[in-house]
């Protein structure tokens, strides 16, 4: 038996080298919230979140003083019934947004945790469909001073040489013209074999002006379109999901099967874009995949490739993760010991049990934030 004995956390700001702006947004730092869980018999799980560019003192609020000392005593195999005893003790205080994604990093750790203690790469643990590597796509393309049309082409065409088959960039900040001229430099420089995928960070607010770029599109026959709208507004994803014939893809900043099946029923999308860090963790994130797989749909988790690559290896309505070529824009990688491995446009599946990564230690000390004048150190829950 592997009994919880302390439950540790960390809250990571990491600055991006150089601000990113989305069509709606502006990033110029990410906060993590770093959740360590140990055992008796000394092994030890990792997970965590993200709040982007503050706030992440929210989240160590809800691991240390809501979450956490459910842990302390509690057999780590018992993942199902942890999970519905924290998410009822979080009922009145957030079924989504920061107490949801501390819940989801917990419970990323108990599986990191359940799998080291069984010696295991967690894919292999959690059942795995293919033990060697994973199909990625290339995530970019993104908006920053003095990009060019040709700067992007170059970007998503180096992609492609390195072996990619399929590719995203950013739209939805610019006009209608200007973005056409973008997707025009990109669809011309990658070719057409190569998957295009398209991300507007929930760029639009009617349904109008929505179809006024999906249908620019559509000669560039891009592969999906995400989060066109705000995501709560199932209704008008619905609507463009019926009027074009760009599969629309949303759910990345969603949470609870619930929710899911909203969106699925709605017909509101036909790809999922499930987070474990956001959605409820591995637990969840496995019911919403099965109910996919149910209605034939699949899913494509958003960012995050150390926690997904396992995931999508045993995942069979699962196809690609999405791959960060670098540490500019989604810096996590720079908080840990090891990194992921592409090799012609795929993945490679990590032997090292668990995750396969430990957090960087000196790198924590490094991000740590400061509260009150006073650098955040790990706050341990016995």
């Amino acid at each position: 038996m592997s009994v919880i004995e302390s439950v540790s956390i960390c809250i990571a700001r990491v600055p991006l080298d150089e601000p990113v702006t989305f069509s709606t947004r502006q990033v110029t730092a990410r906060e993590y919230c770093l959740i360590r869980i140990r055992s008796t018999d000394g092994h030890e799980g990792l997970g965590y979140c993200y709040a982007v560019n503050s706030a992440g003192r929210l989240l160590s609020i809800a691991a240390t003083e809501l979450l956490a000392p459910k842990l302390i005593g509690q057999d780590s195999h018992r993942v199902e019934g942890l999970w519905t005893e924290m998410y009822q003790d979080a009922l009145l205080l957030g079924r989504a947004g920061a107490v949801m994604r501390v819940l989801s990093a917990i419970d990323i750790a108990l599986w990191d945790l359940n799998a080291r203690s069984a010696s295991l790469p967690l894919y292999r643990y959690l059942g795995a469909t293919t033990l060697d590597r994973v199909p990625a796509y290339a995530s970019g393309g993104y908006y920053l001073p003095g990009k060019t049309n040709a700067d992007l082409a170059s970007e998503m065409e180096t992609h492609v040489s390195e072996g990619f088959t399929a590719v995203k960039m950013k739209v939805g900040l610019k006009s209608v013209a200007q973005e056409r001229e973008r997707m025009a430099a990109v669809r011309d420089a990658i070719g057409d074999d190569v998957r295009l995928m398209l991300d507007a960070n929930n760029a639009w607010r009617d349904l109008p002006t929505a179809l006024e770029y999906t249908q620019c599109f559509e000669p560039f026959n891009p592969f999906w379109l995400e989060e066109p709208f705000s995501p709560d507004d199932i209704d008008n994803h619905a609507r463009l999901a019926a009027a074009t014939r760009i599969t629309i893809a949303t759910g990345e900043v969603e949470a609870g099967r619930w929710r899911f099946k909203d969106l699925i029923q709605s017909g509101a999308t036909t790809l999922l874009q499930t987070d474990a860090t956001v959605c409820g963790g591995i637990t969840e994130w496995r019911r919403i995949a099965a109910t996919a797989a149910s209605h034939g749909l699949t899913v494509e988790p958003h960012a995050w490739h150390d926690v997904h690559i396992h995931l999508v290896a045993s995942t069979p309505n699962s196809t690609y993760v999405e791959w960060m070529p670098d540490d500019h824009i989604v810096n996590f990688r720079r908080l840990i010991d090891k990194q992921l491995v592409a090799e012609d446009g795929q993945l490679l599946l990590p032997k090292d049990p668990g995750l396969g990564f430990r957090f960087d230690e000196a790198a924590v000390e490094r991000y740590g934030v400061i509260y009150n004048g006073e650098k955040e150190k790990w706050i341990t829950v016995r």
